[in-house]
């Protein structure tokens, strides 16, 4: 049974994306083979310079299954608080001094926070992320 749309391939597209589904099938990752293949495809076409819509698309769909791939395989622990405050200050390139006073918040809840002493409260995720303009659930994964 075949689903009528309005999603259609239309000129050079209609050939390069079956071509390439033909080549290397859209579907779930489910090893690191399978990952470094899926890869090695994308590496092509970008290496490729402009593509055809039908490669474009192609490619914009093996991107997602290679993101949810790597997502299921080779998951990235969340860093400790200290870990991602540290990061963001060398990011910003700030003191503990100048976080302090730019942020209003102790210099020694930040010290606290640093050595691992303190673990980082709503209020000073919601302070934190105003002054790092960065959305507050990057700090706030422990919540």
């Amino acid at each position: 049974m075949t689903a009528k749309t309005k999603f259609r391939l239309k000129g050079a597209g209609r050939v390069s994306y079956p071509r390439l589904v033909t080549a290397f099938p859209l579907a779930s990752i489910g090893s690191d083979e399978q990952l470094e293949e899926a890869q090695n495809v994308m590496d092509q076409l970008l290496a490729q310079g402009k593509l055809k819509a039908g490669e474009e698309m192609y490619l914009d769909a093996l991107g997602d299954l290679v993101a949810a791939g790597e997502d299921e395989h080779h998951a990235i622990e969340r860093g400790s608080d200290a870990e991602m405050l540290r990061h963001l200050m060398e990011a910003k390139g700030v003191t503990q001094a100048r976080l302090s006073r730019d942020a209003a918040i102790p210099k020694s809840t930040i010290s606290e926070v640093l050595a691992g002493k303190k673990p980082m409260s709503r209020r000073l995720i919601r302070k934190l992320a105003d002054d790092f303009q960065v959305d507050a659930s990057v700090l706030a994964a422990g919540f």
